[in-house]
Formats: structure tokens, sequence, C-alpha cells
């Protein structure tokens, strides 16, 4: 692994397996940044580009439902750092599942509990542990948690992924307030990217017709093609994070921009 530039910026990601996660991943693999990726399981492919992008990667991997140990174990990299190693650091909370698509009353207790682990404890406990850890460093810190137009409209047969998202929007805003009273605070920011070409469009797309109501609307998105492509999504979000503006408005929609 190539060594740590002083003037290094420091990036953690979740969900950088695949889709728009994999997208930013791809993007952010470049010389001067460290990429620390938690995902459910490392990936040759962003190997291969680190090594020909001369950029620092870290790929853990770990099961965010136990978002716990993923916090503690972030915790202790990030003390094992120290304040003088990177010019900047931002955490990108990507990760989430969308639970089995169907009725609240049809939902089993397990895959909601998992669903609300990834999609808003893990978010929690990552975020916590990269404040605290960091809150001596004096480089410009950034919390950027992505969200979906989901959080801010209810939809039939997403109650998870929409209580999720809303409790992700919700938590940022009381973060950025918690940030605002200190001297050096971190910029947070809630941003739903828009509807992007992913499995998870591939997943609603196939739910069955009785389950799900909002099924055509989806499979028109498609059709229409509506939907922007991992990479666009990727940049467009990465752009919104380098904006001199990220944070003033804790919850954000990137087609706002």
């Amino acid at each position: 692994m190539s060594a740590i530039p002083p003037s290094a910026h420091l990036f953690i990601l979740t969900g950088a397996s695949r889709g728009m996660g994999l997208a930013m991943a791809e993007q952010l693999l470049r010389r001067g940044h460290t990429l620390v990726c938690i995902s459910r399981g490392a990936n040759p492919q962003l190997d291969a580009i680190a090594q020909a992008s001369s950029a620092a990667l870290h790929q853990w991997p770990q099961d965010l439902a136990q978002g716990a140990q993923a916090a503690h174990k972030l915790q202790d990299w990030l003390a094992a750092q120290g304040p003088a190693t990177f010019a900047s650091a931002a955490l990108i909370n990507n990760a989430g599942v969308i639970p089995r698509i169907a009725p609240l009353s049809a939902s089993d207790a397990d895959d909601l509990a998992h669903a609300l682990r990834v999609g808003l404890e893990a978010p929690m406990q990552l975020t916590a542990a990269f404040l605290g850890a960091t809150e001596a460093w004096d480089v410009p810190r950034k919390v950027l948690n992505i969200s979906s137009g989901l959080g801010r409209r209810a939809m039939a047969s997403q109650a998870a992924y929409c209580a999720a998202k809303a409790g992700m929007d919700h938590f940022t805003r009381c973060v950025a307030l918690d940030e605002a009273a200190k001297p050096h605070g971190a910029k947070v920011c809630s941003l739903a990217p828009g509807v992007i070409d992913t499995d998870m469009q591939v997943q609603l797309r196939g739910a069955a017709p009785e389950d799900f109501p909002d099924l055509q609307n989806f499979t028109r998105l498609k059709a229409g093609g509506q939907l922007a492509s991992p990479q666009d999504a990727a940049a467009r979000v990465l752009a919104w994070l380098d904006r001199a503006d990220f944070g003033a408005h804790p919850v954000a929609d990137v087609r706002d921009a």
C-alpha cells in the first residue's frame, strides 16, 4: 500500500461494493486521496484502480447490521492516525437496504430490524465515532448522509426504508445544531441523490403489483429514461460534497443544485 502523504484527503465510504457507492469509490480513488470503504465484501476492481491512481485504499469487509462493531473499528483507526495526518476528512454514509416490499402488516420483524440497523442505526453510530475521533483535528470535516426522496414522501409498502431515511434526515438536523455550537464543528448534510438506475430500482420494479401500488411509477421511470446512471449520480453527489456552502442546508436534494 502506498504511503499516505501529509496533504492527503480522507474519505470514509459505506456501501462501496455496488451501485452509486461503487461509482463514488471509483471517482474518489485519485492521487492525494485516502479512501476507507466499509462494505460487506472487498472489491478487487477498486484495488486495481487504487494502484493505478496512486491512491491509498483500505477495504473493510463489514456487515453494517453490526453498526457498533463498525463504529468501534472506525474510532480506533481514526485515533491511530493522529490530527496531523490528513488535510481534510469526510464520512459518506451511503449504505442502505430495502426489506421485502410489502405492507407493514405482512413484514417480517427480523427483516425490518435489519433495514433499520443498516439504514439508520449504523449511520448514526459511524457519525458519532467519526465526529468524536476527529473533534480535535484542525481540518475541514464533513459528514454526507445519502438520503432519499422517500424520507420526505411516504410510500405504501416501504415503511422501513422511508422511516430509515426520514430518521437520517432528522438526526442530521440535530447533528448540524450540535456542530454549529462548536468552534471547529463539522459540516453535515443529508442529501437525496435523485432516482438512480441501481439494483434497488430493479428490486422495486420486480415487486408484486398487489404488494406495491407504486410499481407502475417506477416502471415508467425506467421506460422513460429518467433514471440517472450510478456514475452520473456519483459525480453530482461528490460535487455537492465539494461545494463551498456544503452544510448550509442540513437536508437537501441534489436536484436543487
